[in-house]
């Protein structure tokens, strides 16, 4: 079962590259950004769930907040704010 977990999401990767490749706007490569880094969150549970080891949530963890982070900052950008406003 784990394994068709590592299948749908290097699918779902896949699609969020070509979506930051030839995405038509800012917007939507901001979200395909942001979803790739919700993947490799994912990855990191899947992971953890095979191996046991704590040290993939302590990752997954830490990559959510540093892409949470990234996507406030990437939108603050994109509103042309800086970031003391």
């Amino acid at each position: 079962m784990i394994i068709f977990g590592f299948i749908i999401l290097i699918i779902c990767s896949a699609l969020c590259l070509y979506r930051i490749g030839r995405g038509p706007t800012a917007s939507d490569r901001s979200v395909a950004i942001d979803i790739l880094g919700i993947i490799v969150v994912a990855f990191c549970v899947l992971l953890y769930f095979k191996t046991g080891d704590g040290f993939y949530l302590i990752v997954a963890i830490a990559w959510a907040l540093l892409s949470f982070i990234g996507a406030l900052a990437l939108a603050k950008f994109l509103e042309d704010k800086g970031f003391d406003e």
